[in-house]
């Protein structure tokens, strides 16, 4: 398949970069960081994405979205990641989205579904319980109970779970061969919420379970059955991330460019100085290479058996986006280090996203896992 976007890939872009230029950029974020806004997203904005049908680009249309795939929530994720709009969409309209379209029954992707298209329910995926990423590491304890099932444990790393309705929990049985997927509602009983800032100023999550009765509809899919659709579900959304990681670090390239040709020393445009020249061609001899390795992920998510793909994109895109955010301060000099210039956000936004679902030594550990070594 050819690694370009199709004719109406691009009108979808190019309707989310104005979009989320002109509604979401970066002056907001300081904005709710500054104000330490609860959500740390703007509620008025989530709306209004809702309204264009960006949340309910995964979801299929008998749910309200608009049944499109991976590439198309990539390029709304790019954008998001231009403007380090804070948003939602990644762990509620992606994750979960996936989760449920993966593992849910009928009645309960009726339900969920359509209020993560429509905006009306933000729902996070709950995966996380050490300070790194390790997905097969499940202590939360599944007990079979009179009604339904009983949750005792601990997640953290919770993307959005401060402002979720319900969260998307992975349990595990004693004995049990395998993890199950529980939705748990955020009023649940026993459910305890922590609310916890990161260092790009979006907070994130840590939940306790403390004897939380479920029902038995509660759980997702079959018990002890739910390995594939969380894998599913977290390979959609480093792909997504990769997607973010790329936006902003073509954001943060490009804000270089502009002041290479614009700063001047010794009576001469710093852009004409070998040595920075060399610097922005490596970076963006990166930044293509690393969307080739993206659109790949994106296509071969939408066929599935992405794992590969997508280990080697969430990687790349860490990287790439760790290398564009230190040339993006280090040739704006002394400016760039200051909190008053952009280039501190994008770096703690890179930071946060590289270690989120795995860095790039999980995800080398993974392919090489999956290549047999």
């Amino acid at each position: 398949m050819p690694l370009v976007l199709t004719e109406e890939q691009t009108l979808l872009r190019d309707s989310a970069r104005g979009f989320i230029a002109e509604n979401g950029p970066v002056a907001q974020l300081r904005r709710l960081r500054d104000a330490n806004d609860h959500d740390g997203f703007c509620r008025e904005l989530w709306a209004r994405f809702a309204g264009m049908g960006y949340t309910g680009v995964l979801v299929p249309e008998a749910h309200g979205g608009l049944g499109l795939g991976a590439v198309e929530a990539g390029v709304v994720m790019e954008e998001i990641g231009r403007q380090l709009t804070a948003s939602p969409f990644l762990a509620s309209g992606v994750v979960a989205a996936t989760a449920l379209m993966r593992a849910g029954s009928p009645a309960q992707q009726a339900e969920w579904l359509a209020a993560i298209a429509s905006g009306e329910r933000i729902v996070a995926p709950a995966f996380d319980e050490r300070s790194k990423h390790d997905p097969a590491c499940i202590e939360l304890r599944a007990q079979p109970a009179a009604e339904g099932w009983r949750l005792d444990g601990a997640k953290c790393f919770v993307v959005d779970g401060h402002a979720a309705d319900a969260f998307v929990v992975s349990a595990r049985a004693p004995q049990a061969p395998g993890p199950s997927l529980f939705l748990v509602p955020a009023d649940a009983a026993g459910l305890a919420v922590e609310r916890v800032a990161m260092v790009d100023a979006r907070p994130t999550a840590r939940l306790v379970l403390d004897g939380v009765a479920l029902p038995a509809a509660a759980l997702l899919g079959e018990a002890h059955g739910a390995a594939a659709a969380i894998e599913a579900a977290l390979d959609a959304g480093r792909v997504a991330a990769a997607a973010e990681l790329l936006g902003l670090a073509e954001a943060a390239f490009e804000r270089t460019l502009a002041y290479l040709k614009e700063r001047r020393q010794f009576g001469r445009a710093i852009g004409e100085f070998q040595a920075l020249q060399h610097r922005a061609a490596l970076l963006c001899t990166e930044l293509a290479i690393t969307r080739a390795a993206l659109v790949h992920a994106q296509q071969t998510l939408a066929a599935g058996g992405a794992e590969a793909a997508a280990s080697i994109a969430k990687s790349r895109a860490g990287s790439t986006a760790t290398l564009a955010v230190q040339e993006a301060v280090q040739m704006h000099g002394g400016m760039g280090m200051t909190d008053e210039f952009d280039a501190g956000l994008y770096m703690k936004r890179a930071r946060v996203l590289q270690e989120l679902w795995g860095d790039a030594d999980f995800h080398a550990d993974r392919l090489a896992r999956l290549r047999g070594y």
